[in-house]
């Protein structure tokens, strides 16, 4: 059988459903499996954060708040450490 073969002799055991069966059963299994979420009471609100993910996401924040810091920091040192040798960057070195 090639392609799209639709003759009497070549019809499938199993024919696909009619079309308007197939729109109505895709309606109640969107409706059974969609959850409704509450929508936002203000534009930007977002909606709130499962509880079992909260540890999770502190952890995630502290370890972002600390490399920014972190990077901050060095950064602060490196400069003064240079100025204290009275090295100035080259204007067209990129800073990193």
């Amino acid at each position: 059988m090639t392609g799209s073969d639709t003759s009497a002799e070549n019809l499938p055991e199993n024919p696909p459903l009619p079309e308007s069966v197939r729109d109505h059963l895709g309606h109640e299994l969107r409706s059974v499996y969609t959850e409704p979420t509450p929508e936002p009471r203000f534009l930007g609100d977002e909606p709130s954060v499962p509880q079992e993910f909260e540890p999770q996401l502190r952890r995630l924040e502290t370890r972002l708040k600390t490399h920014e810091e972190g990077t901050e920091a060095v950064e602060q040192a490196l400069d003064r450490i240079l100025d204290a040798f009275g090295v100035t960057p080259e204007a067209g070195d990129p800073k990193k």
